[in-house]
């Protein structure tokens, strides 16, 4: 079963947690990324915190990382134009 970072509530590194997340499966015309590794920049840290839920309103259980290193995995009907290796 995959593994995700998560928080459920609002605050600093002590609220991250990892846990296991149900797989998802790519429907028609999706793709399903495969994660190897992923990072977060400091707008993400401060949406974590709290200090910008008015611009970015949060729901719990929520994630971080919205840079990801790892592989695609094609749906039914999906077109993948490009897979990025560096």
């Amino acid at each position: 079963m995959p593994r995700a970072v998560r928080y459920d509530e609002f605050g600093g590194i002590d609220v991250l947690r990892v846990g296991e997340v149900e797989r998802p499966a790519p429907g028609d015309g999706q793709v399903l990324v495969r994660v190897k590794a992923d990072g977060i920049n400091p707008s993400r840290a401060a949406i974590r915190t709290g200090a910008l839920a008015d611009l970015f309103p949060s729901t719990f259980p929520s994630g971080q990382g919205v840079k990801t290193d790892g592989g695609v995995a094609a749906g039914p009907g999906a077109k993948v134009l490009a897979e990025l290796a560096a």
